[in-house]
């Protein structure tokens, strides 16, 4: 290394230093969103994840970290309520002087009903479950300067992303399901009125990307030129990702697949997939005895080519929806659970949904 380049490597690590030292604290709910909060966050600073990878942000119990984090934060990104009910008292509680953004609720996001049934017809995707774009003058969003336009985003070069501090992943999920929900069928069940795994969808990652960057620049005004380019080069390469998703599934449309629970409507909406059905609703509870029944007969009736287990629930179900009927299985996980925290950790999902299925089918 020549005399001259050597001090300006260390000018450029303090002030990198000195740009994390200054950032404002951010937490996150799930990976997906951690993900995307950290790719417009690069050079700047690194949220924390509240959710640790391998559990189910449908239900869980915070350690004294998470706790931390959300009493620290300046800013909070989360789903919202209809994915992590327990998560709203917990922001109530713990983070109650910081920014709280449900981004289930930021404007033109894409929004899908829930599907009430286990096997999904060709109509679910039409009129049922047009994206709802209702009129945002009519709800109450509080989002101050979301939405700059794309146009006026410099798409400067972005540094490499940091890495995510290492995180202590204790067990938190009981992996051997949900074995404390009754066998209720679904409209026993409370949620709101969407499906709350938007993040599926590119198109949301893409809107979600410009208020992550809005809210950051607000909490910190001095660094809203690096959140503003990262959110542009991000989706840059959110469009090329789409590219590559539909090539990957291009080879194995007309394949019929169901899934172990009803999460990726979000995924087949965007890239027009749809499953044949899902063994369990929503929110993951324990399928009733008529749903496995009714599944059971759509794999036997109409020559099911793969069924998708996912790793945080109990495979004992998956076995016994598979009893007496030949289908291939395969994992797929909607939370990117065995991937490294991080900017990369949405785009990687994203591409492995794809090609899990594809490999199924």
């Amino acid at each position: 290394m020549s005399r001259k380049l050597l001090p300006l490597s260390i000018t450029a690590a303090l002030m990198g230093a000195t740009a994390l030292a200054d950032a404002p604290n951010v937490a996150t709910d799930i990976g997906p969103i951690h993900s995307l909060v950290t790719r417009v966050m690069v050079g700047v600073g690194t949220p924390d994840l509240i959710v640790a990878p391998g559990a189910s942000p449908h239900e869980y119990n915070l350690r004294p970290s998470e706790a931390a984090a959300l009493q620290n934060a300046d800013l909070v990104f989360w789903m919202g309520k209809d994915l992590t009910p327990w998560m709203e008292s917990a922001i109530e509680t713990l983070a109650e002087g910081a920014a709280v953004i449900p981004l289930l609720e930021a404007d033109d996001t894409v929004l899908l009903d829930f599907r009430e049934n286990a096997v999904f017809e060709a109509h679910d995707h039409g009129d049922e479950n047009e994206p709802d774009h209702e009129d945002k003058d009519d709800k109450d969003h509080d989002h101050g300067d979301d939405h700059a336009k794309e146009d006026d985003i410099d798409h400067e070069e972005h540094a490499d992303h940091d890495q995510h501090d290492d995180h202590d992943h204790e067990e938190h999920a009981d992996h051997d399901g949900h074995d404390d929900h009754d066998e209720n069928d679904h409209d026993e069940h409370a949620h709101g009125d969407h499906d709350p795994h938007a993040w599926l969808s590119p198109e949301n990652a893409e809107i979600w990307l410009n208020v992550i960057a809005a809210q950051l620049s607000s909490a910190d005004p001095d660094n809203a030129g690096a959140y503003f380019a990262n959110a542009a080069a991000a989706r840059e390469e959110m469009a090329a990702l789409s590219a590559e998703v539909a090539e990957t599934l291009d080879p194995v449309r007309g394949g019929n697949f169901i899934v172990f629970h009803d999460a990726y409507q979000y995924f087949e909406d965007a890239f027009d997939f749809p499953a044949s059905g899902a063994i369990s609703i929503a929110d993951a509870s324990d399928p009733s005895p008529a749903r496995i029944a009714e599944i059971q007969a759509r794999i036997r009736d109409e020559g099911i080519d793969c069924v998708l287990t996912e790793p945080q629930f109990n495979p004992g179900i998956v076995e016994s929806v598979m009893g007496g009927v030949e289908a291939k299985t395969g994992v797929i996980d909607p939370l990117g659970s065995d991937l490294e925290p991080g900017a990369d950790l949405y785009p990687n999902l994203i591409r492995n949904l794809a090609k899990s299925l594809a490999e199924c089918l």
